[in-house]
């Protein structure tokens, strides 16, 4: 039998064609990848009315964003406990902001309540809630990363409907694709629309052919009033009272789903915390007692549960009923959230913080918000002292740093541009001074 031999050329080539394959760039084939999922979305768009034009503008260039990914997927190491939720939600600033834009939008807030009968309070502290006042709408392209997430099968089955949504507002003209962004979820504008709430409750206020969330706050805010009270908010009524409970009475022996009227709560016991009697007894109430009996207890209503529409989470709930009633001028929460070893208060985080900087760990001026810095600043100390690094800023920490004695004034290093940095994930938090010449806290009476 007779052998041919290949050219050596030959076999030189097919190696070094087989390196270059395994050399190839993994970048081109995730493009391949994204490329081919973005015409298989195509379908779907279609036959929701979006034209071709519009889809292929949307996807030009399109690569999908590992950082919507990673937010997606992030699981944090440290949870925070909702009593430091809510300081960093209804703190000193934010409750300041929230009333200097209640008078700069005084006129608007007030036909808001008159046309859909939403308190202009609560429409206020769900634009603070969910973007401090638009300073924080999210950066990042709806279209982008709702994509991102469908071709990552990362939470995809949301994902496919408000994308469909996405493209339709854009092809509709509300906004611009440079323009279309939000969070990594897709939650859109001042106060956070899904694209899919927008399509459906989404109000041009201003009537200049456009449902402008991004950039025209009139429409935002009747697009939040206009959604609440297709969600049942009732007006003139309240979202709940902070309440006692009666000695002895565990909370956990009732879900949070049961419903009975004040007048039943009242006679078990469970009275509001100023002494003030319930306007409407009759009124259905469930009991919300997030640390049992060692914090604030609640009994929340209707319209409470109409915020529940915005967003599922009872905390966040919480937290819009309870600014709206600091901008109405109440104070604060009288019974106060557990300090343990790992509960600590807002003035043990301010402390805590502190420490850390004195320490060198960190930078900045300490406002009590746990965010990365912090975090990260806590493992340091932990990894220098040979403890388990966890990152979590617990009681037995914060005495071990006091113990140690730093300096008491250690001056804040600037940033780059001049400022302190900040400590906390959003720069909400903090201590205002009380204002001058209040001395009284109005009684809540609805």
């Amino acid at each position: 039998m007779r052998i041919v031999q290949k050219p050596k050329s030959l076999i030189l080539g097919a190696g070094a064609a087989a390196l270059a394959l395994l050399a190839f760039p993994a970048e081109l084939f995730a493009v391949d990848k994204d490329q081919a999922c973005v015409q298989s979305l195509w379908p779907a768009a279609s036959a929701a009315g979006v034209k071709r034009e519009t889809f292929d503008r949307a996807f030009q260039g399109f690569a999908s964003d590992p950082e919507v990914v990673e937010q997606a997927n992030f699981q944090p190491e440290y949870v925070k406990p909702i009593g430091e939720y809510l300081d960093r939600l209804v703190s000193d600033k934010r409750i300041e902001t929230g009333k200097q834009k209640l008078a700069e939008n005084q006129a608007l807030l007030g036909s808001l309540e008159t046309r859909y009968g939403v308190d202009r309070n609560v429409i206020v502290a769900i634009w603070g809630v969910e973007s401090n006042y638009g300073t924080q709408p999210g950066s990042k392209n709806v279209i982008r990363s709702l994509a991102t997430l469908i071709c990552t099968n990362t939470k995809a089955k949301f994902a496919r409907p408000q994308l469909v949504s996405a493209l339709k507002i854009l092809q509709h003209g509300d906004v611009s694709l440079e323009a279309m962004n939000g969070s990594w979820a897709g939650a859109m504008g001042h106060t956070q629309f899904i694209p899919t709430t927008y399509s459906s409750y989404a109000i041009d206020q201003d009537g200049d052919g456009k449902r402008d969330i991004w950039g025209n706050i009139p429409d935002a805010l009747a697009s939040t009033a206009s959604y609440l009270r297709v969600s049942g908010w009732r007006a003139g009524e309240t979202w709940g009272y902070e309440v006692t409970l009666p000695k002895g009475f565990d909370p956990k022996r009732v879900g949070q789903n049961t419903l009975r009227s004040l007048g039943e709560w009242q006679k078990i016991g469970i009275v509001r915390v100023n002494g003030g009697a319930y306007p409407r007894l009759a009124d259905k109430a469930s009991l919300f007692a997030p640390e049992g009996t060692r914090g604030p207890s609640f009994l929340v209503l209707n319209n409470f549960r109409a915020i529940l529409h915005y967003n599922v989470a009872w905390s966040y709930a919480l937290a819009v009923g309870h600014l709206s009633d600091r901008l109405k001028g109440y104070g604060p929460l009288v019974h106060p959230w557990p300090t343990d070893e790992t509960h600590l208060s807002l003035e043990q985080r301010t402390e805590f913080q502190r420490l850390l900087i004195a320490h060198g760990l960190m930078t900045g001026e300490p406002d009590g918000v746990i965010g990365p810095a912090t975090l990260e600043a806590v493992k340091t100390y932990q990894r220098s002292k040979g403890l388990g690094v966890d990152g979590f800023p617990s009681l037995t920490l914060l005495k071990a740093l006091q113990s140690e004695a730093p300096p008491a004034n250690v001056e804040a290093q600037p940033t780059a541009e001049g400022q302190p940095a900040n400590i906390g994930q959003d720069g909400a938090g903090g201590l205002a001074p009380v204002p001058e010449g209040t001395t009284t806290i109005p009684r809540k009476v609805n």
